[in-house]
């Protein structure tokens, strides 16, 4: 008998606890019992009612909730919190009640009425780290309520929580009136995270054929320190703009949102290699540190480790010892198999297409012949199989989805902890029907990779296609700003999380900036969109300009590259293809 699958669904937790309980009820048992009854009937449960919340479970002195959303959670904890100042405030002989509430995101179990989870964990422990009266939130919360609630934030740093295996960043909300309490005080500083950009190193070969091997070392350490999630590291497609030209290194940090630049130089001859790298504090200008290295070839992978874990240092980026065993580069240690991988991704970073994807392919089977053990070289394998699955390009759908399958599967044996393995195999799980299993594939490539955007924006296309368009549409925000000179299709990307999240508005001016950059593509989306709408017109001229460019388009290709959970929704919007006039095919 089949193994009866977990329920889950997305969910902002509340968690909320009365400060100090035990000395209440031991000075006055029956009198707090009933000003805690009270509170509850009156201010705590009207305001859970009003916001939507569901009360999961009450304790002696505390509540769990499950909220739909975190601006939900988090307005109905400030409610809470300050109609509890205003009832102490009417004055009382009995010490006042207090609540402490955390308030977290994330992925829960259900079981009956009750939720499980290390989200729910999460919640319960932040609550323990606010402070009495106060509302502490999780990094996950914190980001999807900045600028929607009556609040501003204080970063309240990493806390290593009971039986929660990572460190986690808490937030600490100060509501308005704790502002106008507060003396003036000189500014703080930035509590941002580091950010650097690494710009592609100069090559000094006099050889265009070694662009590759330069390109490839600033990639390889771009991906290295995109795991560490105390960093954010502007993705190759943004930062490689600079390729070939004069740069002004304040410029270019301006441009890209960046306090830091890695420039660097290679000069490769023979066995040998050259390798002068530097860091530069784009604020005031000041070198902050340089290095040459003059190594035999061999020695490439152990300067790359050595530069990466430099700027973590020099940026004061604060690595727990697991971020440490991490930051090192892990794809091969053969340098001809790393030649081979280099060359690969100069295709693959061109536009995904057969044509671009076959000499990848080709390239990295290759690499892998001469190191079968590398998990990176599998995962990017199999995902490539995947893309055909989805495209059509070399095998039927069934026969690319069983080769996919088995180098993903080999990469995450190989390496348990390899975020391109989770990257693919949520993918593939996508591409299978299975889509919880793929929501948690693509959640722990993120958590492997957060600095990654190729990994944030593939999550957030797993996620909306999986029935998750909230949480998808902050992945791709993320990646978007990671990647401020991103493709065109992460438009595409993008607007479809707005359109599953009911942002009809938003949607419509992201396909619209998908087509201005890669024209034809976006309006099958504006299409449909414009027809579900009542704008009958609209979508008429939409497919006929699709139809204009793209003069092969048919609703059943167009069918086969889409992966929906929601069947109906996919069924109602092959309708509106149709009903506005584009063939099936």
């Amino acid at each position: 008998m089949a193994e009866e699958r977990l329920q889950r669904r997305l969910a902002a937790i509340l968690s909320a606890d009365v400060v100090g309980y035990s000395r209440l009820m031991g000075i006055d048992e029956a009198g707090t019992l009933s000003r805690l009854n009270a509170l509850r009937r009156e201010l705590i449960d009207p305001a859970i009612a009003a916001h939507s919340g569901r009360i999961v479970k009450l304790m002696g002195d505390g509540a769990l909730v499950e909220f739909a959303s975190a601006v939900d959670a988090v307005t109905c904890a400030i409610e809470i919190q300050r109609q509890l100042r205003e009832h102490d405030a009417r004055g009382t002989k009995a010490a006042p009640i207090q609540f402490r509430i955390g308030i977290n995101v994330g992925d829960i179990i259900i079981e009956g009425d009750d939720i499980l989870g290390d989200s729910v964990n999460i919640a319960a422990r932040i609550e323990g780290v606010a402070e009495p009266g106060g509302i502490s939130l999780s990094e996950d919360a914190w980001r999807q309520v900045q600028g929607k609630v009556a609040a501003h934030f204080v970063d309240g740093g990493e806390h290593n929580l009971k039986n929660i295996a990572r460190p986690v960043r808490v937030y600490r909300a100060k509501l308005d009136e704790d502002r106008a309490a507060e003396p003036a005080a000189a500014p703080l500083p930035s509590t941002d995270p580091p950010s650097i950009a690494v710009l592609p190193f100069q090559n000094m070969s006099g050889d265009l054929e070694q662009d590759h091997f330069c390109d490839g070392l600033v990639e390889d350490i771009i991906t290295t320190l995109s795991k560490l999630p105390g960093l954010r590291v502007i993705a190759r497609n943004s930062s490689f703009v600079y390729k070939g030209r004069s740069v002004d290194v304040r410029e270019a940090a301006k441009q890209l949102g960046v306090r830091y630049i890695l420039e660097g130089s290679v000069r490769k001859s023979g066995n040998r290699v050259r390798i002068t790298a530097q860091l530069i504090d784009a604020k005031d200008g000041t070198h902050l540190w340089a290095e040459r290295y003059d190594r035999a070839i061999d020695d490439i992978f152990a300067i790359q480790d050595e530069i990466t874990l430099v700027l973590a240092t020099e940026m004061q980026v604060k690595l727990t010892e697991g971020e440490q065993a991490r930051l090192h580069y892990t794809t091969t240690k053969n340098v001809e198999a790393w030649t081979y991988w280099v060359q690969g991704l100069s295709h693959y970073r061109g536009p995904a297409t057969k044509e671009n994807m076959g000499p990848a392919r080709l390239y990295w089977e290759k690499a892998l012949a001469l190191d079968p053990t590398s998990a990176a070289l599998n995962a990017m394998l199999g995902f490539m199989h995947c893309l055909d699955a989805r495209f059509s390009w070399w095998d039927d759908r069934e026969t690319a989805l069983g080769k996919a399958r088995t180098y993903t599967d080999k990469a995450l044996e190989l390496e348990p902890s390899n975020a391109d393995a989770y990257r693919t195999s949520s993918v593939l799980l996508l591409a299978q029907g299975r889509y919880e299993e793929a929501v948690v594939s693509a959640k722990r490539s993120v958590q492997l990779a957060p600095g990654s955007a190729d990994v944030g924006e593939l999550a957030s296309f797993v996620l909306a296609s999986s029935g998750y368009p909230e949480e998808a549409l902050i992945l791709i925000e993320r990646a978007m700003a990671l990647n401020p000179n991103h493709p065109a299709f992460y438009f595409g990307i993008l607007g479809n999380a707005y359109r599953l999240s009911g942002r009809i508005e938003e949607a419509i001016a992201a396909f619209n900036a998908y087509d201005a950059r890669h024209p034809g593509f976006g309006l099958a989306d504006l299409v449909i969109v414009y027809q579900e709408n009542g704008q009958a017109d609209e979508a008429k001229q939409m497919a006929q300009r699709l139809l204009a460019v793209r003069r092969n388009f048919t609703i059943t290709s167009w069918l086969k590259t889409q992966f929906r959970r929601d069947t109906a929704r996919l069924d109602a919007d092959t309708a509106a293809l149709r009903v506005a006039g584009l063939p099936m095919g």
